[in-house]
């Protein structure tokens, strides 16, 4: 997936309705949700349900008046909308549940979808990683995977707070880009 930069043009056409600027939103920012939402494990019906409904909100608010004050923030929008309706989602699902649906026991069949998109995402990601420097590997390694502190990478760098911020930042960057390009890579 190639890194798009949205601008006023795009976001006017967007809001008079352009079929070929809709159709490019939608496949654009389809994929993207749709790895957000997998990576929180919900399952395939409800990842296109809360994908439809972030499309239709975003498209919805976009036709009201300020709604998008910065074109070049449209990803941003998308993602806080997106994160609304999971958390609509998540408050609603707890809300709905009876005492009698509490006290089941949960089922305990493996969810295969759950397990393999499981599985790709940490594929994609070790893939990833082993493509950017080694210092950036380790970096995001010991954050994200083996969780240490900020202090304790700082300590085995031997830098402050500030330059680990960064370093951090330009190994997200790196990441990011691997990430981009490797969609990009399998659409074409």
């Amino acid at each position: 997936m190639e890194l798009y930069q949205f601008d006023e043009d795009y976001v006017k056409r967007l809001k008079a309705g352009d079929a070929r600027v809709e159709q490019h939103f939608v496949s654009y920012f389809g994929e993207l949700l749709r790895i957000k939402l997998h990576s929180r494990f919900l399952p395939h019906n409800l990842v296109e349900d809360i994908s439809q409904e972030t499309f239709v909100r975003v498209l919805a608010a976009l036709k009201r008046d300020n709604a998008l004050r910065n074109a070049e923030s449209l990803g941003a929008f998308v993602n806080s909308v997106c994160n609304n309706i999971l958390l609509e989602h998540y408050r609603g699902s707890g809300r709905e549940r009876s005492i009698e649906d509490a006290q089941e026991p949960e089922d305990t069949k493996i969810d295969l979808n759950r397990a393999l998109v499981s599985e790709e995402a940490q594929r994609l990601v070790r893939e990833i990683l082993s493509q950017i420097s080694d210092r950036d590997q380790m970096i995001l390694r010991a954050l994200f995977i083996e969780e240490k502190s900020k202090d304790q990478i700082c300590r085995q760098l031997s830098v402050d707070r500030d330059y680990l911020r960064v370093l951090l930042h330009r190994a997200k960057a790196q990441f990011r880009e691997r990430l981009g390009a490797k969609f990009t890579a399998k659409l074409e």
